[in-house]
């Protein structure tokens, strides 16, 4: 087991991951860039207000910052609490509430490493024909997405849909570190891969996103999707959930889309 790192050595780790010089954390934060430097080489010891002052600075996750405090002597802050805790249960409602409401068209939650959490039931219903053990909990959203026995042959424009979601949590890895979703993101990208022919066709000056084209017996339907986190948590589960709500990128879609709906839930 390998030792575990200083303080110092977390707050330098972080400022590199942001990009940051020891300057540009020191105007950040209103303090010295000697003070700064003390603080990595552990010269200083930083108060529990500076590690969570820096942490802050540093956009660095809840969890993270327990593990920072932790590293500076002093006790973790923030309640990792199970998502059916009676704290949670107003956030419990706010989900489901954006889920059925955004009916008929599909939205899902998922914690910090996209495992579901829940689901309206337009999602599910885009599930036909994804293999059982991919459906099996906990289900990891961007593995029924790209796996090849998932959503992958269904998705009419996979060749810029994988390259989205791959950069998107490529960005994730970096931003949070996290070595699950680093594994992850090499086992996506280990599936095969859609072949290119010949080079990537020009952004389409009239898109505002990549949209998410999937083939149904409905016909293609084309999405754009938003995603939305609840602001200012205290609470680390409640801080990694995320809601992701896909609208339809054109009328057909709408229309085919409460279509099915009204097939799934005759008057």
């Amino acid at each position: 087991m390998g030792q575990a790192l200083a303080i110092g050595d977390h707050l330098r780790n972080w400022r590199q991951r942001r990009r940051l010089s020891q300057l540009d954390l020191a105007c950040e934060a209103n303090i010295s860039a000697r003070h700064v430097s003390f603080l990595e080489t552990g010269r200083a010891r930083p108060s529990r207000d500076m590690v969570l002052h820096l942490a802050e600075r540093l956009d660095i996750p809840l969890r993270e910052r327990n593990v920072l405090l932790v590293a500076a002597g002093f006790a973790p802050v923030f309640a990792e609490r199970p998502l059916d805790d009676p704290a949670l249960a107003a956030a419990r409602e706010a989900i489901g509430l954006v889920l059925a409401g955004h009916e008929p068209y599909p939205a899902l939650a998922v914690d910090r490493r996209w495992v579901l959490v829940a689901a309206n039931r337009a999602a599910q219903r885009l599930m036909g024909g994804v293999a059982p053990e991919l459906l099996r909990p906990p289900v990891n959203v961007l593995r029924v997405a790209l796996h090849p026995q998932g959503l992958a042959p269904r998705t009419e424009n996979l060749v810029e849909w994988r390259d989205h979601l791959l950069a998107r949590l490529r960005r994730q890895v970096e931003t949070t570190a996290d070595r699950v979703l680093a594994a992850l993101s090499d086992e996506l990208a280990g599936y095969a891969a859609p072949r290119r022919n010949g080079p990537l066709p020009s952004p389409n000056p009239a898109a505002v996103a990549v949209p998410f084209r999937l083939a149904t017996d409905a016909g293609t339907l084309s999405f754009l999707s938003t995603i939305t986190v609840f602001g200012t948590p205290v609470d680390i589960t409640l801080a990694e959930l995320a809601i992701e709500a896909f609208f339809p990128a054109d009328r057909a879609t709408a229309d085919a889309v409460r279509r099915l709906a009204m097939a799934a839930n005759p008057p």
